[in-house]
C-alpha cells in the first residue's frame, strides 16, 4: 500500500534519537531563521500553539482576525482560545487560497490581523497582501499584524520572494505530514529582531520544559513512524486505521476537527530531540521540494483527464505539500485507487464555518464548502 504521505525520514533521523541533543533547540532556531531567509526564529511544541503565543504575548484580545474558510481547522482554534474571533474569508478555487478582493473587503475597524494561509504550497500575492494592510492601518489608524501561515508552503515563493519574508511573523508546523518534521512542533520567523526577542521572552516565561519521559515518548514515536509507512507494513496500518478504533487514541488527543481545543502538552516547549530532527530535516529540504515539484509536474503530465476532474496548476515557486483534484465522485475514485494499493488523501474534507463549533457566527464560504465536498490527494513525497 502506497500511503497518502510519508515523512521524509531515514537514518541520520533515527540517529539523533539516541543521543543527548544538548542545546538543539536554540541551534535549530538559528538554522531555520538562516534557511528560511529570516532574522530569528523562535520554536514551540506545535504551531496552533505558535499562533496563540504570538496574539497572546501581544496582547490582542476581543479583535477579529482575518483569515480562509479553507484551512486547517486548529488554525481557527488557535486564534478562538487566544481570546479573538475569526473572520472567514471564502477561497479563490484556482489555487485555493483565500479571496484577496474579499479579504480586502472585510477589514474594518476592530481588525487587527490577518493569516495569510499559502494552501497546498501554493503562493499567494503577498505584495498585494502587504498593500491591503498599509491602506487599512492608514485608514483606520491601528496595527493590523500580517502573519504568513507556511505550514503548506516551506520556502514557497511569490514573483521570486520567499513569501515567509512578508509581514509581521510565518508559522511553520513540523509534524509528521508536513513538508518536513520536528516529530512535532512549530515555528515562528521573524523579520525584525526586537518583535521575535519579544515573544520569545514571553514563550521563556509561559512555557514550561517538558519531562525527560515526553523526551522517550516522543523517541517512541517517531520510530514508530519509520517502520509505520514502510509500504510492506502501511497495508496493515490503513486496515486499523480504516476498520478499528485501535489508533484513535494516538490521535484524538492531539486533532479533533470539530472540537475548539489544544492538546494536553500545549505550553510545554519544544525539546531538543525534537528540534535535532528538524536540524537533519533542513539538510534534507532540497531534496524534498524538488521530489515534490518532479511528483506534481509527473502527475500534471501523465493523470488521465477524466469528465468532470478539475485538476490544479503548475505554479511557478510552489512547494506542492499536496497534489489536489476535484473530482465529482470522491468515495469512489479513494476506493478505486485503495483497490490498486494507492490510498488518496481528502486533505481539507470541511470548510470551518460550516463546522458545528463555528456555525454560530454566521458566516458561509460556499466555495469552500464545495471544495471540501470534492477533493483528492495524490501522493507527492
Amino acid at each position: 500500500m502506497i500511503p497518502r504521505f510519508r515523512p521524509w525520514l531515514g537514518w541520520r533521523e533515527l540517529a539523533v534519537l539516541f543521543r543527548r541533543n544538548r542545546g538543539a533547540v536554540a541551534r535549530f532556531e538559528r538554522a531555520f531563521a538562516c534557511k528560511f531567509q529570516a532574522v530569528d526564529a523562535v520554536a514551540f511544541p506545535y504551531g496552533r500553539s505558535a499562533q496563540w503565543a504570538f496574539f497572546k504575548a501581544l496582547g490582542l484580545e476581543g479583535a477579529e482576525i482575518i483569515m480562509p474558510a479553507y484551512t486547517c481547522s486548529v488554525v481557527a482554534h488557535a486564534v478562538t482560545l487566544s481570546g479573538n474571533t475569526p473572520r472567514f474569508i471564502d477561497i479563490n478555487l484556482s489555487d485555493f487560497n483565500m479571496d484577496l478582493d474579499a479579504a480586502e473587503a472585510a477589514i474594518h475597524a476592530n481588525t487587527r490581523a490577518i493569516i495569510a494561509t499559502h494552501t497546498f504550497g501554493y503562493p499567494q500575492d503577498i505584495h498585494r497582501l502587504e498593500a491591503m494592510v498599509r491602506q487599512a492601518e492608514k485608514r483606520y489608524g491601528h496595527k493590523i499584524w500580517l502573519m504568513q501561515d507556511c505550514c503548506h508552503a516551506f520556502g514557497a515563493k511569490w514573483q521570486g520572494r520567499m513569501i515567509g519574508t512578508s509581514g509581521d511573523v510565518a508559522v511553520y508546523a513540523l509534524n509528521i505530514s508536513k513538508l518536513m518534521t520536528s516529530i512535532f512542533g512549530g515555528i515562528l520567523t521573524f523579520q525584525d529582531q526586537t518583535l521575535a526577542d519579544r515573544i520569545r521572552a514571553w514563550r521563556d516565561t509561559h512555557y514550561r520544559r517538558a519531562s525527560q519521559w515526553k523526551g522517550f515518548q516522543r523517541r517512541l514515536y517517531l520510530l514508530a513512524v519509520f517502520f509505520a509507512f514502510q509500504p510492506r507494513l502501511y497495508g496493515l496500518i490503513w486496515w486499523l486505521q480504516e476498520h478499528t478504533s485501535w489508533l484513535n487514541r494516538y490521535t484524538k488527543a492531539y486533532h479533533l476537527d470539530e472540537t475548539i481545543h489544544f492538546p494536553p502538552d500545549f505550553l510545554e516547549r519544544m525539546i531538543d530531540v525534537e528540534a535535532a530532527v528538524g536540524l537533519q530535516q533542513l539538510r534534507r529540504y532540497p531534496q524534498i521540494i524538488r521530489q515534490r515539484r518532479q511528483n506534481a509536474s509527473a502527475y500534471h503530465q501523465t493523470l488521465s483527464r477524466r469528465p468532470g476532474w478539475i485538476f490544479p496548476p503548475l505554479v511557478e515557486g510552489a512547494t506542492y505539500s499536496h497534489y489536489v483534484v476535484r473530482v465529482p465522485d470522491r468515495k469512489s475514485v479513494l476506493q478505486e485507487y485503495v483497490r490498486a494499493g494507492i490510498q488518496l488523501g481528502e486533505l481539507i474534507q470541511y470548510s470551518i464555518p460550516d463546522m458545528a463549533c463555528y456555525r454560530q457566527l454566521g458566516q458561509r464560504a460556499p466555495a469552500s464548502l464545495s471544495t471540501s465536498q470534492s477533493t483528492i490527494n495524490f501522493p507527492v513525497s
